[in-house]
């Protein structure tokens, strides 16, 4: 693709000035939309069944909830304020702000009430088990509703962090997972090859294309037939968007843990010593260095060491080829070992999963990579088809996370422990809410193997004014972002070139 670009010549600056021009001249006559090509379109809009990154993105910005977080990651009022009553008793009050569906409606306590019941009744919903301490709600008004609990849990407000539905479609079972009704800042228009939404505060158009392939969705960027991108590019990539005129380009450190899963149920990966040379088999730090975006980071657990419930103290499983052969032959398996590894078709993905293949051949491990388009991809993840697989974890806030991935009440579809990890001293910890131990065992055990807290960037058109960039990828900032008048058609550069 890139020497091809190179052989476009002054034909390509010819034709990408000519749609410049014609994309310029267009704008005057079509309504105003931002547009944005990101790597995958969302699986659901329905926030009771969201466990993916792009879903996640989505949804907040359709729907609000009752609960959100400060910059360090603890729980503040949204929709509603709360007091505690007692240790297993919980009451909320709404605010005035936010309190109108799309459609129209008033949200009240009774749509609360409603939408966390249907959790609680939803056999297939991933977030049940998140929910399943509570006893019973009860309305009080229609502001004012109490959450009672079977056992108390002081961290129980900042689990309340799903989009508010309407209570009258939530009984006609509405299908929110195409046809989203929410009181967030933006609201639905269209979903067909592309995601349409529109901001209500002034009824701007915001257009969300898949293209799957890095390279295109950059392309794209340059030639001003989208206006943002965020994430999902490697290091060089972005290093070309730098340089190139009428594009910014913001980078920070993430947050977002990227990691590679385990089935347990394998006979093979149950012992602990092979999870181990896994984990001394990847030299992440070559990765990080030469293969991710700024901001990247090493990681140990799920909450990076500065969250509140965080843990510094982890030791890193440093690159060991040799000590990973050891552990191998202590656990009896004969080399090489052969696994097979899940990821979706993602460029960026691809390439990571073939570096990690070329470092475990080194430790005595034959790893073969099957790329799957992501729809195949993650429901093999949430069915349990695969023995490893690389994912990651964004916009994570609450320690909960834990018990959602980790505890053995959460084998899906009662939550993402797809791994099927069971252990009772596990399990002991996350129901005290002893966290920083919590992941100090989740770090010996190893169901999952940590990788890195993934750095973030955003690039956009020079016109595009008031996109703050957030630590975990989300798209809030679309609620601020302005388009002006085009600061230059013409930058005076090929638009291909250094590709």
């Amino acid at each position: 693709m890139w020497r091809q670009a190179w052989r476009l010549g002054s034909l390509a600056t010819m034709m990408v000035a000519s749609l410049l021009l014609l994309d310029a001249c267009s704008r005057d006559s079509a309504p105003v939309q931002i547009r944005s090509a990101v790597s995958q379109l969302p699986q659901t809009l329905d926030p009771r069944y969201a466990t993916d990154a792009a879903s996640a993105r989505v949804n907040r910005l359709l729907y609000r909830s009752l609960v959100d977080f400060d910059v360090h990651a603890h729980p503040t009022p949204s929709l509603a304020s709360w007091r505690v009553l007692s240790p297993r008793l919980f009451r909320f009050t709404l605010g005035q702000h936010g309190r109108h569906f799309h459609d129209g409606r008033y949200l009240t306590a009774e749509d609360v009430a409603a939408t966390y019941q249907s959790i609680l009744e939803l056999a297939d919903s991933p977030h049940a088990a998140e929910f399943a301490n509570i006893s019973k709600i009860e309305v009080r008004d229609e502001n004012t509703l109490d959450f009672f609990l079977k056992d108390a849990d002081s961290n129980f407000p900042s689990r309340l962090i799903l989009g508010i539905l309407p209570a009258e479609l939530i009984a006609r079972q509405h299908d929110f997972s195409n046809e989203p009704v929410g009181s967030g800042p933006f609201k639905f228009v269209s979903w067909q090859r592309s995601l349409k939404l529109e901001r209500r505060s002034d009824r701007k158009r915001f257009v969300f294309e898949e293209i799957r392939d890095p390279t295109v969705r950059v392309l794209k960027l340059v030639r001003g037939e989208t206006d943002i991108l965020q994430g999902d590019l490697p290091p060089e990539l972005v290093s070309y968007l730098q340089k190139q005129p009428g594009l910014e380009v913001q980078e920070s450190e993430g947050s977002n843990f990227a990691y590679i899963g385990l089935n347990l149920q394998d006979a093979i990966l149950q012992n602990p010593l092979v999870r181990q040379a896994l984990a001394h088999a990847i030299d992440r730090k070559a990765i990080i260095k030469h293969t991710l975006v700024g901001g990247s980071r090493l990681a140990e657990s799920i909450l990076p060491p500065e969250h509140w419930a965080g843990n510094g103290n982890l030791q890193p499983y440093e690159y060991d080829p040799a000590l990973a052969r050891e552990l191998l032959q202590r656990a009896g398996v004969s080399l090489p070992l052969k696994l097979v590894y899940r990821t979706s078709t993602d460029a960026q993905r691809v390439r990571l999963a073939t570096m990690m293949q070329a470092q475990m051949r080194e430790a005595g491990i034959q790893l073969e990579i099957r790329s799957l388009d992501w729809g195949t991809f993650f429901d093999d993840i949430k069915r349990g088809n695969f023995q490893l697989y690389g994912l990651m974890w964004v916009g994570i806030k609450t320690p909960e996370i834990y018990h959602l991935a980790f505890h053995s009440s959460s084998i899906p579809p009662k939550g993402a422990n797809r791994g099927h990890y069971a252990d009772q001293k596990t399990d002991e910890l996350i129901t005290v809410s002893d966290w920083a131990n919590v992941a100090a065992r989740v770090h010996e055990q190893l169901p999952y193997i940590p990788l890195w807290y993934e750095g973030q960037f955003a690039a956009t058109r020079n016109n595009i004014t008031g996109y703050l960039l957030q630590p975990d990828g989300s798209w809030d900032g679309l609620v601020n972002v302005k388009r002006s008048k085009l600061k230059s058609v013409f930058p005076g550069k090929n638009p291909l070139e250094g590709f």
